[in-house]
């Protein structure tokens, strides 16, 4: 039985937890298994996560890769990545630097886009 495909979905994550993001990155490649649209939006503390996650040696890389090379990442915070000091790791993994909102992403464009937004 397929599940109809539904409304795309933003996650805006602010955790820089990598255990509590694992959840984020299962999620949204379980919905776009199923057909529907699904991105990743870094905002807060969360933006450290690139670093963390782009070194081949972290137990999540592999996860995170694959949700990268499937396009799942819209970008990161650019004012947090200014300020936590991960700009130039957020610009070199190729991730987005989103600032539409005085520097920050803001959840109104996705909401205007009809996507439902899940913030973690």
């Amino acid at each position: 039985m397929s599940e109809p495909a539904g409304k795309p979905v933003v996650f805006f994550v602010f955790r820089d937890e990598a255990v509590c993001f694992v959840h984020v990155l299962l999620n949204a490649l379980n919905f776009t298994q199923k057909g529907r649209e699904a991105k990743i939006v870094l905002e807060g503390p969360a933006v450290k996560l690139v670093g963390v996650l782009e070194n081949p040696s972290s137990q999540f890389h592999a996860l995170y890769m694959k949700a990268k090379n499937a396009g799942i990442f819209d970008g990161a915070c650019m004012a947090c990545s200014r300020q936590f000091g991960v700009h130039e790791q957020v610009v070199a993994a190729g991730i987005p630097l989103l600032s539409d909102m005085s520097g920050h992403p803001g959840i109104f464009p996705y909401m205007a886009k009809g996507c439902e937004v899940l913030v973690f």
